[in-house]
């Protein structure tokens, strides 16, 4: 029922900003928990960040970004956008934005939709 597109990935210097956006589609985006994880080569899955739909209306960050990461969403625009600034090296890895509805899960197994992803690099 939603398809999920992200964009916004590339190379920064640590302590830079990039800002990452996710296209989603469907009829009722407002409604749907958006989340961002990430996966770096040989790591698991981890959890980044999590918006909750119009029924929720509250956001969620792990540890390791809280502070510097920001996510947000326009519901006008059916879009999801995590800011990501002061980057460090341990913040690369492929970015996916994911979504679910009637939950606020921080793990991926609660997320039925999923995109493919968006490459950040952090260089020292």
């Amino acid at each position: 029922q939603v398809q999920l597109a992200e964009s916004g990935g590339g190379l920064v210097q640590t302590g830079g900003s990039l800002r990452l956006s996710c296209a989603a589609s469907g009829r009722s985006f407002s409604y749907y928990t958006m989340a961002w994880f990430r996966q770096a080569p040989g790591k698991e899955r981890e959890f980044v960040a999590i918006t909750g739909g119009s029924w929720s209306g509250t956001t969620y960050y792990a540890d390791s970004v809280k502070g510097r990461f920001t996510i947000s969403r326009d519901n006008a625009k059916s879009t999801v956008t995590l800011q990501m600034n002061s980057l460090k090296p341990e913040d690369t890895a492929v970015y996916y934005c994911a979504a679910t509805w009637g939950t606020v899960p921080r793990e991926p197994a609660g997320y039925a939709y999923w995109g493919q992803g968006t490459q950040v690099t952090v260089s020292s």
